[in-house]
């Protein structure tokens, strides 16, 4: 018996960055899932599959044997790694496991690739080794491997991977779901360009250890614009919506973690029609994301190729974390 687990990529929409210290960030799941298949082996080997990343391995204890690809790569797993062996110490049970990771969310673009392949590895091997964990299990587990990652993460992605949908998240505070009216047409840019949150989420409290005042007052105004997000999103205004998207694009640009590709793919889909567009995530690479209405998404996707990014139309998500068994 093996059990597959899938679980949504997300797009935050405000609160990048702020939402580490205070205030909400409003996060959509998106409909790009990873896909986690988890079967028990003999031996004590936890197995690694990622081929269509290019590579695959075990572990044996904390030592990576690379089977194919360069053993470098074993940094790449450790995350799920932890997921796996979280998942085993709080089920109370130890087993082999060969585990195969696939994903149609692109890899280190601020879509929550690696959250979304966490929750999917403690749902799966949950699921497998007779665990039935809740959706909070799921969530807390998938956060011990998100922090191998990210260092001290806010919590934002392993919890939209988990419940899916739209949510209100504050740390300390909790999330808040709801459904929208509606679906809301996106157009996320990925700028093709890799970055590392965790040195993205640094530069950020470096600059307000530096420009403490400054850095307040900025952090400030973005939580005041996703509470105001938040607001316009409820009452499906999407000028409204539009406008507090681009403020908070210059207020991300202010704290130096946009990039000029990232730029100009905001400018080119504010200029082909969109409400409102910003970049998503930590920024310094990875995606951008477009408020459209319907008759404008063929101009954005062409406005974002022109700028030499990769478009995807995305709608959010109300299915989070699910597992089945399978042959």
């Amino acid at each position: 018996m093996a059990v597959e687990a899938t679980a949504p990529g997300k797009a935050i929409l405000f609160g990048e960055h702020s939402v580490v210290y205070r205030g909400p960030a409003v996060v959509l799941a998106i409909d790009r899932r990873a896909r986690v298949v988890a079967r028990k082996r003999d031996d004590d080997r936890i197995f690694f599959d990622a081929m269509d990343l290019g590579f695959s391995g075990y572990f044996t204890g904390e030592t990576y044997v690379p089977l194919q690809g360069e053993s470098w790569r074993g940094k790449r797993l450790q995350a799920f790694l932890v997921a796996a062996r979280k998942t085993m110490e709080h089920l109370g049970t130890e087993s082999g496991l060969g585990i195969t990771l696939r994903s149609d969310i692109p890899v280190a673009a601020g879509l929550g690739s690696s959250a979304a392949l966490s929750v999917a590895t403690v749902a799966s091997v949950g699921g497998l080794l007779g665990g039935d964990l809740s959706q909070e299990e799921i969530c807390e587990l998938a956060y011990e491997g998100e922090k191998v990652v990210h260092g001290t993460p806010s919590g934002v992605d392993n919890n939209i991977s988990t419940y899916g949908g739209v949510l209100r998240y504050e740390k300390d505070v909790g999330i808040e779901r709801f459904e929208l009216d509606g679906d809301l047409p996106f157009v996320i840019g990925d700028s093709m360009r890799k970055r590392s949150t965790k040195r993205l989420v640094d530069r950020v409290r470096m600059l307000r250890e530096r420009e403490p005042e400054l850095v307040e007052g900025v952090l400030d105004s973005i939580v005041l614009v996703s509470e105001s997000g938040l607001a316009a999103l409820k009452a499906n205004d999407l000028h409204r919506l539009g406008d507090l998207m681009n403020v908070n694009h210059g207020l991300l640009s202010s704290l130096g973690v946009s990039i000029a590709k990232l730029d100009m793919m905001v400018h080119s889909s504010r200029g082909a029609g969109a409400y409102g567009a910003k970049l998503t995530g930590a920024g310094g690479g990875g995606c951008m994301i477009a408020l459209s209405d319907e008759a404008s998404i063929e101009k954005i996707n062409r406005a974002i190729l022109r700028c030499r990014g990769e478009p995807h139309v995305v709608s959010v998500s109300y299915e989070g974390a699910k597992t089945r068994e399978v042959d």
